[in-house]
């Protein structure tokens, strides 16, 4: 069975809080007695988790090169959870049962894994219900999105589709209203409204939306730029997308949602 490793306080934290059952073992640093180390530790302890105390050496070699694994690794069994369309569908459904306005991160071919592990953080962080992203030409989650994610790669879903421009049209079917981050778009940001069943769209770095992406978005909108740069980091720029998503928002109650 393929073994996958997590390094990083936060990620391997989080994946002791929500799947310890899929640790195997911990690698710690030789010598290192810090108090979040500690933290680690009585959480491994507490679920019956094989520790392993190695030099740093083998903590590089594990975790690879120029990975700043924090002197603790875990290895896990099995490769990385993802969802498909299916989760997803089910998800809406429960959401729709609940009342619940979905609030969704669609991310179109980022491919560099430090985007999405960015991305996957501030989603978390502004109570996004999960992000989408292609199977093809995207980032996965590598050790390298799960440790710049700082957690979030361990509770928020990744879920990956088939045909982008498919998954745009069942989210709509649903409700759910569609915007796209376009640096051409004639709407701005903070004058669009995102308060309703909402999904934000982020292209790829450099090429932005794809034409069928774009095609399949209800709304454009642009962050509005003063400076001499033309367009941010796609983490940047879904951070700002997100949180303005969320100020509309926590001005509404519950029963905004549902109207």
């Amino acid at each position: 069975m393929k073994q996958e490793v997590v390094y990083g306080l936060h990620a391997v934290q989080a994946l002791l809080k929500s799947a310890p059952q899929n640790v195997q073992a911990l690698l710690l640093l030789r010598g290192r007695n810090d108090q979040r180390l500690q933290k680690i530790i009585r959480q491994a302890e507490k679920n019956a988790i094989a520790l392993q105390f190695v030099d740093r050496r083998t903590l590089d070699e594990k975790s690879g090169d120029n990975a700043n694994h924090q002197g603790v690794i875990a290895l896990c069994a099995g490769e990385t959870r993802v969802h498909d369309e299916k989760y997803l569908q089910e998800m809406l459904e429960q959401l729709a049962r609940k009342g619940e306005a979905p609030f969704l991160l669609v991310l179109d071919g980022v491919t560099d894994p430090h985007n999405l592990g960015a991305c996957l953080r501030s989603a978390e962080a502004a109570g996004v219900h999960a992000v989408i992203a292609p199977k093809d030409k995207s980032a996965g989650l590598t050790p390298t999105a799960r440790k710049v994610a700082c957690g979030a790669a361990e509770i928020l879903p990744l879920v990956t589709v088939t045909n982008l421009a498919r998954t745009l049209r069942q989210l709509q079917q649903a409700g759910v209203w569609i915007f796209g981050a376009a640096g051409e778009a004639a709407q701005g940001l903070y004058q669009s409204q995102l308060t309703g069943p909402l999904a934000l769209v982020l292209g790829a770095e450099g090429g932005g939306l794809r034409r069928l992406t774009r095609e399949h978005c209800d709304h454009l909108v642009k962050i509005p730029m003063a400076g001499e740069v033309s367009s941010l980091n796609v983490s940047v720029a879904a951070a700002v997308c997100l949180f303005e998503a969320v100020r509309q928002r926590s001005a509404l109650t519950p029963d905004d949602f549902q109207n």
